[in-house]
């Protein structure tokens, strides 16, 4: 912090003893977006018109991402209303689903492997803030779901957290920490209910 924002800040804390933050201070221009402020722009109306619209089909979405850095696999369904914060950070493996309403908020880099499904609604959270600095600092960690995970409608998965092969996150279950291979976790935070068994 510099010295007026210091003195700012002891002279509003000094008013406001119980305050933890002061938001009009925080910064986050150290952040990498990634690509180029017109790049982002041009996603951004792409993303509008055609990834987030109700017009049915993947070819044209998988196309669009491609184009703006994701690595998507053969096959990948991706369903109308999905969102996805900076396709430069996507990776989805072979034949994955991505149903609608899904939120891709990746900040930091989302690597989805091949055979997962992804259902309606889900949020994956890439970023999260300090909440020990008066400043509240971004804090950003990837996160990964690897092979024929399913991440169940409603559901969310935090920053950092990574997804073992086949687990599977319960509808509406919230994902705090790793999920084991082959694990079934539900709740908020998500839990270990069982293994997962294949026929």
């Amino acid at each position: 912090m510099g010295d007026q924002a210091d003195q700012d800040y002891r002279k509003y804390a000094s008013e406001n003893p119980d305050c933890a933050m002061l938001l009009r201070m925080y910064d986050n221009a150290s952040f990498d977006r990634g690509r180029r402020k017109l790049v982002e722009f041009f996603w951004l109306v792409l993303d509008i018109i055609f990834v987030r619209s109700r017009v049915p089909g993947s070819l044209h979405r998988r196309l669009i991402l491609r184009a703006f850095g994701a690595r998507i696999g053969e096959r990948v369904l991706i369903k109308p209303g999905a969102r996805i914060k900076f396709p430069w950070r996507l990776e989805i493996g072979d034949d994955s689903w991505i149903g609608e309403e899904v939120w891709i908020d990746n900040l930091a880099s989302v690597k989805i492997g091949a055979n997962c499904c992804i259902s309606q609604g889900v949020y994956i959270c890439t970023g999260s803030h300090d909440w020990g600095k008066v400043t509240f600092d971004l804090l950003v960690n990837p996160v990964t779901i690897e092979d024929g995970a399913w991440i169940a409608a409603q559901s969310a998965i935090g920053p950092g957290v990574q997804v073992g092969e086949g687990a599977v996150l319960s509808l509406g279950s919230v994902a705090t920490s790793d999920l084991v291979a082959w694990g079934i976790y539900q709740g908020s935070p998500a839990s270990f209910v069982r293994q997962r068994q294949i026929r």
